[in-house]
């Protein structure tokens, strides 16, 4: 008989799958099976890693090695280095990476490893195996809520951990929920809001793909929690292999007595449905969603009334990000105390990160809130690459702020976060080095929001053309001090008069692009130099 003495966790997500995940894996099933050691070294498909832009990614146990950009052709030399000859195969080594594993929060500081809440079972367990995620004490949370708390309870767990939603907003969940429950009604409904259509956002895509079973598990319990019977999963369409496993997952679920009528026996009912979104940005606006779901255009509704009382079929509805609701079952299982020990005072637990553009290591990370902007590009992304200079990240996506090199010891919460007008917003953080340019990056972002306006209110829906009309000048080393002016009026604007948050989100990249870097678009007109070479081209050549 043999003895496993090795596991090969390979990540199976949408980037792998494109770089030829499946085929890598058929390759080094048949290397180990030729050279007879197959059944001493254990392959397992598992969820993300959390590395981005490394082609195929795989992880040794027990030796902690990550493999990056592996293709089918190199297997033969890495069976032979690692798992015959006993030692890594270093070209296709990646460094400075640490395992993903839960650490108790005095040995952080020691150990620099991530405290994983959201992604403690992500590229640790098979995604799609439920047996494993049980073994991980998946269902624990939803057990314990139906059979041991009242409703009441729950929702009063949830407000005393102090739990805010991870979207964007930073809402108290507990206190979303509250206003639900309180709300008589016949129907009520749970949505988990995945459709996220920002560049450079796709933490709620590998927490789906990579923990499908969490979100069945933390919808169910805050069914449980506002006296709903159903939920809806709303995913941005283009996200088929999440789509896939959350289908997945929710039959499984239903087939182990775990969702649909009478769940492990008790009186509680609840049952998930996923609808797929169409592409709108837009429709990750709460009430945009839910008319996207209702089968009308995804426009957004006039506030008050919110989804608390009249959301989806005008019933009282709890909208909830996926990362906010991933958080759940852990809180229920462990208690407020224990989510608390995590974090700030004010804003307690962590927060998951895609960090992206010029960092040695790109990817996904989470770790407590208010770690240091410094932190997490430079210990976790590893630093600029190439040996460049940092310039400016960012933070928080598309409508979130640039913040430059005296910003890097900024604490990233809520709170630390609007002393500084900037956001945590989508959790992107979009790192950029010394030949950057501004210029160039700000136009990006308003093309983005001209296309993606839905021209319901006039201050969006001309604003954003205005936009891109004046940054299309300094783009053509033209310009002039009073466009820079009237870019911040124009958004200003925005901010105060459109209706629903796309219109209102503008401001922030805009400001904080020319209040940090305004010399750099004075440059462009007056010195007619642009420090990437990128500007200076005709409007509407491709670049």
């Amino acid at each position: 008989m043999s003895i496993v003495r090795s596991h090969v966790l390979i990540s199976i997500d949408a980037n792998t799958l494109l770089a030829g995940a499946k085929a890598v894996e058929e390759a080094l099933i048949n290397e180990l099976r030729k050279r007879g050691i197959d059944k001493e070294v254990g392959v397992i498909e598992t969820g993300p890693l959390g590395v981005i832009g490394k082609g195929v990614v795989m992880l040794v146990y027990p030796e902690g090695v990550y493999y990056g950009n592996v293709k089918p052709e190199d297997i033969p030399e890495l069976v032979e280095e690692h798992f015959v000859k006993g030692r890594p195969l270093r070209r296709l080594m990646m460094e400075n990476i640490t395992t993903p594993s839960v650490v108790v929060k005095e040995e952080v500081g020691l150990t620099k490893r991530q405290v994983r809440i959201v992604l403690k079972n992500s590229g640790v367990i098979n995604p799609e195996s439920i047996e494993e995620y049980i073994a991980s004490d998946g269902f624990d949370g939803l057990t314990k809520a139906i059979f041991e708390m009242k409703p009441e309870d729950v929702i009063k767990l949830v407000k005393d951990s102090g739990l805010r939603g991870r979207g964007g907003a930073g809402f108290p969940t507990g206190l979303k929920w509250e206003f639900t429950y309180k709300i008589p009604a016949d129907e009520k409904y749970v949505i988990c809001n995945a459709d996220e259509g920002e560049p450079g956002t796709f933490k709620d895509r590998l927490i789906l793909e990579g923990d499908p079973y969490r979100i069945v598990e933390a919808m169910a319990i805050a069914g449980y929690a506002v006296g709903a019977k159903k939920g809806y999963i709303y995913i941005r369409g283009e996200y088929k292999l999440s789509i896939d496993r959350m289908q997945k997952a929710i039959q499984t679920a239903k087939d182990y007595g775990l969702l649909g009528d009478n769940i492990l026996g008790s009186n509680f009912s609840f049952d998930i449905e996923v609808r797929k979104g169409a592409g709108a940005y837009i429709c990750g606006e709460e009430t945009a969603l839910i008319e996207s779901l209702e089968g009308k255009r995804g426009v957004p509704r006039i506030k008050p009334p919110y989804p608390v009382s009249q959301g989806l079929r005008n019933k009282p509805t709890v909208v909830n990000n996926v990362e906010t609701l991933a958080n759940i079952p852990d809180i229920v299982r462990n208690g407020a105390e224990w989510f608390r020990q995590f974090g700030t005072e004010k804003c307690p637990g962590t927060k998951v990160y895609t960090i992206l553009g010029d960092v040695v290591n790109a990817g996904l990370i989470e770790v407590e809130m208010g770690t240091s902007l410094r932190e997490i590009i430079f210990q976790y992304g590893g630093g600029i690459k190439d040996g460049k200079r940092f310039k400016c990240a960012l933070v928080g996506g598309a409508a979130g702020a640039f913040l430059g090199e005296k910003m890097l010891d900024v604490k990233m919460d809520f709170e630390n976060l609007k002393e500084y007008k900037a956001v945590l917003g989508s959790g992107a953080i979009l790192v950029m080095n010394e030949t950057a340019c501004i210029v160039d990056m700000l136009k990006s972002i308003l093309r983005f929001f001209e296309h993606e306006s839905c021209g319901r209110c006039t201050p969006c829906r001309v604003g954003t053309k205005r936009l891109v009309e004046t940054i299309n000048r300094f783009a053509n080393l033209e310009g002039s001090e009073e466009d820079i002016d009237e870019m911040v009026n124009i958004s200003l604007v925005m901010k105060d008069t459109s209706f629903c948050p796309l219109g209102q989100s503008v401001h922030l990249p805009v400001v904080s692009a020319i209040r940090y870097f305004k010399d750099e678009f004075i440059k462009h007109f007056k010195e007619k130099y642009c420090v990437a070479n990128r500007c200076g081209r005709k409007v509407g050549v491709l670049s």
